[in-house]
């Protein structure tokens, strides 16, 4: 089979303006998801992402017996009894991999998991091991990584569990969304570093609440589900904010003006810093009923950032501050290292390779400005490095973007979106 050809990126002949809307959030979608497949009656889901996580959480879950009908773009989901033999294909999906196995631990009989190639690489004995510590059967070969199967009774004893979620907030969230349904609940204890992605972690924790489980968090680094029905709740998704980043990129690239239709006034998302991170490159931001609009300014300072709560906008950012006029840091996300790609690894190699100065810190990176010349940006599979690779074609010409395709990761329309955009602007 021939391999697509890589993508050119396009490059605005004037300054970037238009309207642009994002589909669905898959943060809030797959966690949604997972919470109407183990409530207590159906829940109809709406603004649902039509995306490739979005699609292989569905199949997850009716291999397992969970009922999910379509119609009108409303997803009803009917839960059922969790059984298996079943296999679960998770992509290289993090809340697949992540979220699916604490319900398969309730399933009667043996699901198995396996992925994409570089799914093999991630690890996965936190959840793993914590699902052993909850009485679930699990059996890796000793590897704590895919292929795995989780075997199950039709219930898990549930109860206290001791782990380190420093590489990874979903390790917590994957419990925190099951463990309800536990027969004693779960009583999470994390130690080791800070839990990154703190955002993403109280949006789980609202969306439990939500409804009706009690989440007792008095205590740092515990997090404690009382044992309970978890309530259906017919849910309307938010647009997805990080998708929106290389969109109002643009906007502060090219000195024109982007807005992002049906931003939230409040959000769990933590896509809703780009407020912050773009005004601190200097961009003019302002938000209201139209929705977020970033204007550019013609300048792009360089930032001094913390990241840590917000580590997936770390590519389009750094393809941000590569363009800048100063120097730039962003810190907290060593995490980075172990998800779809070692990102940071893949943005110095990246950025360099088309002259740019990055160095990769402890904990993040080092951004110099210097004069970037046109190449090939490589993706490794990973949609966030498509959309890095996206912003910073705005500013070269030709430049090579491999596998653009693997934005149907979180945006299948992307491509479309982003050229109409950057030739004409986008009314979608």
């Amino acid at each position: 089979m021939t391999e697509a050809a890589n993508w050119v990126a396009p490059r605005p002949a004037e300054a970037v303006t238009g309207r642009v809307t994002i589909p669905g959030s898959k943060s809030i979608s797959n966690r949604a998801l997972i919470l109407a497949a183990v409530a207590d009656g159906p829940s109809t889901l709406t603004g649902l992402l039509a995306a490739r996580d979005t699609a292989l959480m569905r199949s997850a879950l009716t291999s397992m017996g969970v009922g999910i009908t379509e119609t009108d773009g409303r997803v009803l989901v009917t839960p059922g009894s969790l059984k298996g033999p079943a296999a679960v294909d998770t992509g290289l999906a993090g809340t697949v991999m992540r979220f699916v196995p604490p319900v398969a631990a309730l399933a009667d009989g043996v699901i198995s998991f396996d992925g994409d190639l570089y799914a093999r690489e991630r690890p996965m004995d936190v959840i793993l091991d914590s699902l052993r510590q909850l009485g679930a059967g699990i059996d890796d070969g000793g590897t704590g990584r895919m292929p795995f199967t989780v075997s199950g009774t039709g219930s898990l004893r549930g109860g206290v569990v001791h782990l380190d979620a420093s590489s990874s907030s979903q390790f917590v969230s994957a419990l925190l969304l099951a463990g309800a349904r536990y027969e004693q609940g779960v009583d999470i204890r994390h130690d080791g570093k800070p839990v990154p992605s703190q955002a993403h972690l109280d949006m789980s924790i609202a969306m439990i609440r939500e409804r009706g489980v009690h989440v007792d968090t008095d205590e740092p680094n515990r997090w404690v589900v009382s044992p309970g029905p978890i309530a259906a709740r017919d849910t309307a998704i938010e647009p997805d904010l990080s998708n929106a980043a290389p969109f109002l990129a643009a906007a502060a690239i090219t000195g024109g003006s982007v807005t992002v239709t049906g931003w939230p006034e409040q959000t769990t998302q933590p896509g809703d810093q780009l407020r912050d991170i773009f005004a601190q490159f200097g961009a003019n931001v302002s938000l209201d009923a139209n929705g977020l609009t970033v204007t550019g300014t013609g300048r792009l300072n360089g930032v001094d950032l913390d990241l840590s709560a917000v580590g997936e906008l770390t590519p389009v950012v750094a393809a941000v501050a590569a363009l800048a006029t100063g120097p730039s840091y962003l810190r907290g996300v060593a995490h980075l290292r172990f998800h779809e790609t070692d990102r940071l690894a893949a943005l110095e190699t990246e950025i360099n390779n088309l002259g740019g100065d990055v160095k990769q810190l402890a904990d993040g990176l080092e951004i110099r400005p210097k004069a970037l010349h046109s190449g090939v940006f490589a993706t490794y599979d990973d949609h966030r490095m498509a959309q890095a690779g996206a912003v910073i074609g705005l500013v070269l010409n030709g430049l090579e973007v491999e596998n653009i395709g693997t934005t149907a990761k979180t945006m299948p329309e992307f491509p479309d979106v982003w050229s109409q955009l950057v030739t004409g602007g986008a009314r979608v």
